[in-house]
């Protein structure tokens, strides 16, 4: 069945605009909480896909991770950011060569291990971004 979505499935569609909806109003603050479950999300969705041997997910979660985590690095600002900036550069360099040695591995846990780091992330930056 096509159809006339620009996706090629309606979870696709559904996925696009919930996103839209959630980040709308977000500040920018919120768009990083977000980019941060969302990776958290991926991650732990190729853990699943890698036990269950499903390498097409798996594959599809990697890379949405991974993009995550260029975005992130990408919306670092060293100048205000500092030592912070510099340490979680780093942080997100070595997540992304972890996930792409574990993507050629079918062991679930290197997966959930990355998801954990992201999540201690994400509860540091609500501690500070909630005051």
């Amino acid at each position: 069945m096509r159809y006339s979505s620009a996706f090629a499935r309606p979870e696709d569609t559904y996925r696009a605009v919930d996103l839209a909806g959630r980040t709308g109003g977000e500040d920018p603050a919120g768009l990083v909480s977000l980019l941060y479950a969302e990776a958290s999300r991926a991650l732990r969705t190729a853990a699943w896909a890698a036990e269950h041997r499903r390498f097409d997910v798996k594959s599809e979660r990697v890379t949405r991770a991974l993009s995550i985590l260029f975005a992130l690095e990408g919306g670092l600002d060293f100048d205000k950011g500092g030592e912070v900036s510099k340490t979680l550069a780093r942080v997100y360099q070595g997540a992304r060569a972890e996930l792409v040695e574990a993507s050629l591995d079918t062991d679930p846990k290197r997966f959930i291990a990355i998801a954990e780091t992201i999540e201690e992330i994400a509860a540091a930056w609500e501690t500070v971004r909630r005051g």
